[in-house]
């Protein structure tokens, strides 16, 4: 599991990650996406297009990180889950949680709007 992190000019958090959410890569990137995701109440935008698998342990990590997020009156959205990973998603009611996007523009202006 590969994250890079990139602060966007308009103030969002930019966390790109690729390779497998499971247990093995979930570990591999749990202390370092807390830091970048929860430790400010900076709106966060998860890229998801690069992540071909995610398991509940995967999920788990999201659903921590946007929680603690909202409770510094912050947002997470997800960005374009590969169709398998946005199945897994919508199934266990992670976007009920989570928004989930398909258009940057777009999740872009939930997270100014919820922030502002």
């Amino acid at each position: 599991m590969d994250m890079q992190v990139t602060e966007l000019d308009n103030g969002i958090t930019e966390v790109i990650l690729a390779g497998r959410l499971d247990m093995e890569g979930s570990g591999k990137i749990e202390n370092a996406f807390t830091i970048a995701t929860a430790t400010d109440a900076a709106p966060v935008l998860v890229d998801l297009s690069q992540v071909d698998f995610i398991a509940s342990i995967g999920m788990r990590l999201l659903v921590m990180n946007a929680k603690a997020l909202n409770r510094r009156g912050s947002k997470m959205v997800l960005l374009t889950p590969q169709p398998l990973v946005g199945e897994a998603l919508n199934v266990a009611g992670i976007d009920l949680l989570i928004p989930i996007f398909d258009d940057r523009a777009a999740a872009e202006a939930d997270l100014q709007a919820a922030v502002s």
